[in-house]
């Protein structure tokens, strides 16, 4: 017997004996029953609605296997913690992380992420190139691509430190690159990756101005090179169930969109430790500083922004470039809503007076005329209400996570509007009560 038969077996059983039981109350046992069975009526009824309102789409084609008979040589510029996360997805992590993940997954059986690391598809590429300009950064790439401990093995071959990216992009032997430096730098590497006819993927924000963007399009386009932005959450499973919905119209005209971002820890507003081995010498400040409109001189003052880059227009992108844009990248996913027609801002430097200029409460206002949409973000560096993200509909409303309050929750509900149109007759007939979810996800 099947385990659903038996399931459906335990099950019927279990409702003929509770019947039983009650059949032998006279006046208790009626109304039980016929409660019992109204409710088990109504579950059913809610069970057929939610699959006639949620029309599964067939699974989307398989992408082709591209075949892994080509080694791919990779180079990283910019061996920081993006940098580094992003090269063990690639199958090189250094020996001291493999060794720690290792170690707590022997003490901790429920501790999965060293055999996540090892398990991982080997993907034939050797990292044979590292330029970072904190040298503590470079020897850690170095070490990552020695590091036998991996998916495939023991490395084909071993990287070379590199003082500057332009020697890297020189190395004919390199075919691709990856870019994890802070943002101020990602335009003039992507740009110069690309004349050098190496493949990019760039962490985002892809660039600081709206101009630089014009300009790695342009040499993207005529190298014909490949490029891709990297923005981690777009592989969250949700966000694909959530477009389906959105799609099959179960919200209805959707005319608002917030979204919001809630941090409230010196960690969460990019107050960093500072590496008690960087100095003038460990770190090359000039090189840094290079492509930065506001010079200053190797200092306390140098070492707060060089780990704290994120609090500086002169090297990031803010709210909007950091954060912001993973949440703009998980909407228009879903909905397709491209760029706005008019946008605005306002925001200040609020809670941490650490001299920085990059403000850490902030709001945005984009319009779509032409969508009838407008949508709307909040951030605040000092608070963790955990407000989420949500889509507002005349038929219903879909509450997300985000990065609202942590950022750990990558699920949605959907909860039907009280004056909804579409769903009218379920709300009268108390099929749908609007205080409760219609669909979790």
């Amino acid at each position: 017997m099947s385990d659903t038969s038996k399931e459906q077996n335990n099950t019927n059983l279990e409702r003929r004996d509770l019947l039983k039981g009650l059949a032998t109350v006279p006046i208790a046992g009626v109304f039980l029953v016929n409660l019992w069975r109204k409710m088990s009526r109504d579950r059913a009824k809610k069970a057929n609605l939610l699959s006639n309102l949620i029309q599964k789409k067939s699974a989307p084609a398989a992408i082709k296997s591209m075949s892994n008979s080509r080694h791919l040589n990779i180079g990283i510029i910019g061996y920081g913690g993006r940098g580094s996360h992003l090269v063990r997805g690639a199958g090189f992590a250094t020996k001291g992380w493999t060794d720690t993940v290792s170690e707590n997954a022997r003490k901790n059986k429920l501790d999965k992420q060293f055999e996540t690391f090892m398990t991982q598809e080997d993907l034939n590429c050797s990292l044979i190139g590292v330029c970072d300009l904190f040298d503590v950064n470079a020897e850690l790439g170095l070490n990552a691509s020695q590091n036998d401990v991996r998916p495939g093995g023991k490395p084909k071959a071993t990287a070379t430190r590199y003082r500057h990216y332009k020697d890297l992009l020189a190395d004919d032997d390199i075919d691709a690159v990856i870019i994890a430096t802070p943002d101020h730098w990602h335009s003039r590497i992507s740009i110069d990756a690309a004349k050098a006819g190496k493949h990019v993927y760039c962490e985002k924000g892809m660039t600081r101005t709206f101009d630089e963007a014009i300009d790695v399009y342009d040499a993207v386009k005529k190298t014909g090179i490949t490029f891709q932005l990297g923005h981690q959450n777009r592989q969250v499973e949700a966000n694909e169930k959530a477009k389906e919905i959105i799609d099959q119209g179960l919200l209805g005209p959707i005319n608002l969109v917030e979204i919001a971002t809630n941090r409230n820890s010196p960690w969460g507003a990019w107050v960093w430790g500072i590496h008690p081995e960087g100095n003038e010498k460990t770190i090359d400040w000039d090189t840094f500083q290079e492509p930065s409109p506001n010079k200053i001189p190797f200092g306390e003052e140098a070492l707060k922004r060089f780990f704290r880059w994120r609090c500086w227009y002169d090297y990031g992108t803010g709210l909007s470039g950091d954060l912001l844009s993973h949440d703009f990248d998980a909407i228009n996913q879903m909905m397709d809503i491209g760029i706005p027609k008019y946008a605005s801002s306002t925001g200040g430097v609020y809670f941490y007076k650490d001299g920085r200029d990059v403000p850490d409460v902030w709001n945005a206002t984009f319009e779509y005329p032409d969508k009838d949409l407008t949508l709307l973000y909040s951030a605040t560096l000092s608070s963790m209400n955990p407000r989420g993200n949500r889509i507002m509909g005349h038929d219903a409303s879909m509450q997300m996570g985000g990065q609202s309050g942590g950022g750990s929750f990558h699920g949605f509900v959907v909860t039907a509007d009280e004056q909804s149109t579409q769903y009218k007759e379920r709300l009268e007939s108390g099929m749908i009560n609007p205080n409760y979810p219609i669909y979790t996800y």
